[in-house]
């Protein structure tokens, strides 16, 4: 299965919580409180789910919400979370948080996974100092994430680190914004609880061990 790239609106509506990290996704909601497509006002409620259903979304809401990640890229991530020592979803978070495009997102470089990939592919971000073009590239303790000296004169990079609240960044990371430069600290710990939306971890867990 490919990207999506339709209207991440839907999938807000879709889901009934912002997955796209758009400012204007929440007033949209209470606007457009049921799901898209032509049927959607009709019965103003969500249909009830299965079983199955129930742990697809779950399993939706927590691709979208970093990116909108391919199906075989998520699965990569959940078999190498479920292979290694620890709990398999602070494991499976811990990874998709070290991606270099949620890393940039997290920095206040992009106001959402979107737009920190698209900063990443088109080759504005630097890691210890060279250029890196891979979103999914995984970031290691001491790397120093930064936008490179031709690209921050970017009007909306200027205007995304003007209006960022240094508390907002992560414990694990560190943002320095006068020289648009970010260091990772640590690994990333008791991340479901700065996750923006809420995602039940072990309903994906039951979703893969049955397909």
């Amino acid at each position: 299965m490919g990207r999506y790239i339709g209207p991440w609106v839907k999938l807000d509506r879709r889901f009934g919580v912002v997955v796209s990290g758009k400012r204007s996704a929440p007033r949209i909601l209470q606007r457009r409180n049921f799901p898209p497509g032509q049927h959607g006002r009709l019965k103003g409620r969500r249909r009830k789910l299965s079983e199955y259903g129930l742990r697809l979304m779950e399993k939706q809401k927590l691709k979208y919400l970093y990116g909108g990640l391919r199906e075989k890229q998520f699965k990569r991530y959940f078999d190498t979370a479920t292979k290694a020592k620890g709990n398999t979803a602070e494991i499976l978070l811990q990874l998709l948080e070290r991606r270099l495009d949620n890393v940039v997102y997290r920095l206040g470089f992009a106001v959402t996974r979107r737009q920190a990939r698209q900063l990443v592919v088109h080759g504005h971000v630097l890691v210890n100092g060279r250029k890196v073009d891979v979103p999914g590239y995984e970031v290691e303790v001491g790397d120093i994430v930064e936008i490179k000296p031709s690209s921050r004169d970017i009007p909306f990079l200027k205007e995304n680190l003007e209006n960022l609240d240094p508390r907002s960044v992560p414990e694990w990371l560190e943002i320095d914004k006068v020289n648009f430069r970010g260091k990772v600290l640590k690994l990333p710990q008791n991340i479901q609880d700065y996750l923006e939306i809420p995602v039940n971890l072990q309903y994906i867990i039951e979703f893969y061990s049955k397909v």
